[in-house]
């Protein structure tokens, strides 16, 4: 972490539980998929929820989560992969359409997706499947900071770019293993990210992604950290 000068304010960043993650800088509160109805890990209230953009890595309901209700309530911007942001808008949504390897300057900072190896669809009330185009990880910059939430994804080994070309502050890892890298893979991850800081996510959410983060964070000793629910950083 870095020192700022007396008086700036450095850009804050609060995990919410399962893969929610929120970042406040630039006078914007963004926020990376925020499941919060339903989510039996986070400690928010939608009604409580101040948003001013939204950050989609796919379209699987435990991340899109609460999008639709919070961007309408505070007509919040949503960036996501272009097959999820056209479905979202046909919600009455305000999007901004990306895809993975595309960047784009915004006024808070800079956006650029890269690859998961995953799935995307969002499964609606009807038991009707949408398929919403490909996952992604996220690279967000802003502040000379560098954060990195690689969604939900398994091992690849373009980690290794990612890490060779970003000087990354903080990544948030999936550990849950079952549907996402496990703590093996993850500490794999780690290592190739070359990461200041690698925070553990999408863990203990359900039965089938039970996981000891503290022993996630053994393997991977001196950068790892586990953020509980709430718990803020400052960059």
């Amino acid at each position: 972490m870095s020192k700022t000068k007396k008086g700036a304010r450095n850009m804050k960043v609060t995990y919410h539980g399962h893969s929610a993650v929120k970042i406040e800088t630039n006078g914007k509160t963004i926020f990376i998929d925020p499941f919060i109805t339903g989510n039996p890990m986070t400690d928010l209230k939608p009604e409580d929820v101040h948003v001013d953009v939204i950050l989609l890595t796919h379209g699987h309901n435990d991340h899109v989560g609460d999008t639709v209700s919070l961007a309408k309530k505070n007509d919040a911007l949503v960036i996501a992969p272009y097959e999820l942001a056209t479905y979202l808008s046909w919600e009455g949504v305000r999007i901004h359409p990306m895809h993975i390897g595309g960047s784009f300057t915004f006024d808070f900072g800079k956006i650029k997706f890269t690859q998961a190896f995953h799935g995307s669809s969002y499964v609606e009330e009807n038991e009707t499947i949408v398929y919403t185009g490909m996952p992604s990880g996220i690279l967000f910059q802003a502040e000379g900071k560098t954060i990195y939430h690689a969604g939900d994804t398994a091992l690849f080994s373009d980690m290794k770019l990612i890490g060779e070309m970003n000087d990354i502050d903080v990544a948030f890892l999936p550990i849950g293993d079952n549907f996402t890298m496990g703590p093996e893979d993850a500490a794999i991850a780690a290592k190739w990210l070359k990461a200041k800081m690698v925070v553990p996510i999408h863990y203990n959410t359900f039965p089938v992604i039970q996981q000891d983060p503290q022993r996630f964070v053994a393997m991977i000793e001196g950068v790892g950290r586990v953020l509980h629910v709430g718990e803020s950083i400052e960059l």
